[in-house]
């Protein structure tokens, strides 16, 4: 499965992983993902994540809008490409990116 997520211990941090590629194709799973877990700390590993295209980008967007401005989101183990591409698209300023 391209996204699994994981409900820590204490229930205060949902872990989103997401394997392969990161496109349109997983969009409806990316939403189902995070949709029934509200005011918690939301992880997204991209460690097996291989490629990211626009419209990973604009679900990213789409979780922040559901979610809120003051959900806490960090985006961790991006490989160097993944991690320029959000940068250079300015993710930095609205996800945390480890």
């Amino acid at each position: 499965m391209p996204v699994e997520s994981a409900l820590s211990s204490d229930g205060k941090n949902l872990t989103i992983s997401i394997s392969g590629r990161f496109d349109f194709e997983i969009v409806q799973e990316f939403r189902n993902s995070y949709a029934e877990h509200k005011n918690l700390n939301y992880i997204i590993d991209m460690r097996a994540t291989e490629h990211m295209d626009s419209s990973a980008l604009g679900m990213l967007l789409n979780m922040r809008k559901t979610l809120g401005d003051n959900a806490k989101i960090a985006i961790i183990n991006c490989r160097p490409q993944i991690k320029k591409i959000l940068t250079i698209s300015r993710f930095d300023k609205k996800f945390n990116l480890e």
